[in-house]
């Protein structure tokens, strides 16, 4: 069976398809706001029904997640699909130029909140189970769908959903269509970086003083944290926390190759971060392997005293920082911690540190197989070469896969790079959309080929695990 099959039905089926995106849109479902959240699970959970999947709401300690399958055989090779239907907040309701939750058409663009982030997305892999079934009668492969209801909170009880459902959610490989895509450009992500989230607090004299009256007098814990920051890091911005970079592991080479292919314009990265003369690595390479595959450390937030309009001559009583650090394979949020708070201890043990949040870093070997299968179905799918990224700078809950079910994980996005996610004006390419489902399709199709001739998920060996 070719794609071309797939797209010509797609394309018949355009206006269904739009139809039944369009009904989930219009469903409000704010995870933070906690606003139509169980209607929009039911809703999916009827959806899926539909298309041919057995469905159900499983709770967690939070919001329901939405459960769906498709066995055919239970020895056969399993794809678990995963997605998010919360969405964010539509505010500032008055930039939007047409209503958040009522899905508008203006040249070629669905524009909605959650369109892009990520209904759009989850809504083409659902239809693509439906017009594969139409097409072929049965899937290839077995399809589980897991649909989370609490990613735009932080995912705070998907680990322990994935550890407590191990057995049900078993499978060979996890597939996630979710963001944009990279500058433009058809992607297949392996890897993200993990995040520490800390703060410290120092505190001086009980209250503000006067600068005169008590200045070489009262302590400043303003000065504190800056002599404390001085001795985390160099001039370089090497971190001198001892341990810090222990467990990392360098890139392979294969990967090291497919950094250096990756889009680099200087010019284009100087005006996007709004800095023209910044000084930037020489080559892609360098500045893709900094950008995704280095730890950083980085002062998120920096507040003591008066900070207001005009001059208040104080001696502040208390001094806050807030930092966070991305860190990579095999970097460990708790031992990360563990270091910093030992440095802390040895150079101003009054200073307080809090643990504000944390996430493992997670990647997929690009040597195996399997990813080749799936970049071939991009490939097919969007009919143009996609790049392929080791890992992404952000962080993603992806290390549920990857080492709490110990399997590969591919996330291959679906909406178009000016998406607007979070934002107003929120839209998604129609053409995306329905690519989108054809390139599921093929994954599927190319998924069952792969177990088909006896090839192992794996293959290569995957040196991360």
């Amino acid at each position: 069976m070719e794609i071309s099959v797939f797209k010509k039905m797609i394309e018949q089926r355009q206006a269904s398809y739009m139809e039944a995106l369009f009904r989930v849109l219009r469903q409000k479902s704010i995870s933070t706001l906690n606003i139509g959240i169980r209607e929009c699970a039911e809703m999916l959970r009827e959806l899926m029904e539909e298309v041919g999947l057995q469905a159900r709401l499983l709770e967690t300690a939070g919001h329901p997640v939405v459960y769906g399958e498709r066995i055919c055989d239970p020895q056969a090779f399993t794809l678990l699909i995963y997605g998010h239907y919360d969405v964010q907040p539509p505010d500032p309701i008055t930039e939007w130029l047409s209503p958040p939750f009522e899905p508008t058409i203006r040249d070629g663009r669905i524009y909605c909140r959650g369109v892009g982030d990520n209904k759009g997305q989850l809504m083409a892999q659902i239809l693509a189970v439906k017009t594969y079934l139409d097409i072929a009668g049965e899937l290839p492969i077995n399809v589980k769908l897991i649909l989370e209801g609490e990613e735009e909170n932080g995912s705070p009880h998907l680990a322990a959903f994935v550890e407590a459902n191990k057995e049900l959610l078993r499978c060979d490989l996890v597939y996630t269509a979710d963001g944009p895509m990279h500058w433009g450009t058809p992607s297949v992500l392996l890897g993200v970086r993990g995040v520490l989230s800390v703060e410290l607090i120092a505190k001086g004299a009980d209250r503000d003083h006067h600068s005169g009256n008590y200045g070489n007098i009262a302590p400043n814990p303003a000065w504190k944290l800056i002599e404390l920051l001085r001795t985390m890091r160099d001039e370089s911005g090497r971190v001198l926390i001892e341990g810090f970079y222990d467990h990392i592991v360098e890139p392979t080479e294969l990967e090291k190759k497919l950094l250096g292919q990756l889009p680099f314009e200087p010019d284009q990265v100087r005006e996007q971060v709004g800095a023209p003369d910044l000084a930037l690595p020489l080559d892609g390479t360098a500045f893709h392997r900094l950008t995704s595959m280095e730890p950083t450390f980085n002062i998120c937030g920096f507040h003591s005293g008066y900070t207001g309009e005009g001059m208040k001559t104080i001696i502040p009583s208390v001094a806050c920082v807030k930092m966070d650090m991305r860190l990579v394979i095999e970097q460990d949020p708790d031992d990360v911690y563990r270091k910093f708070c030992a440095h802390v201890q040895k150079h101003a043990a009054d200073v307080e540190v809090k643990r504000l949040g944390g996430m493992l870093p997670s990647r997929t070997a690009a040597d195996l197989n399997v990813v080749r299968e799936i970049v071939g179905a991009v490939r097919g799918a969007f009919e143009q070469e996609p790049v392929i990224l080791p890992s992404v700078g952000g962080s993603l809950p992806d290390y549920v896969w990857t080492k709490i079910l110990g399997v590969p994980s591919v996330i291959v996005p679906y909406a178009n790079t000016d998406e607007a996610n979070h934002a107003p004006n929120e839209n998604m390419k129609i053409d995306y959309f329905l690519k989108g489902i054809a390139c599921t399709c093929e994954v599927i199709r190319k998924l069952g080929e792969f177990a088909a001739n006896g090839t192992s998920a794996a293959g290569q060996s995957n040196s991360h695990h």
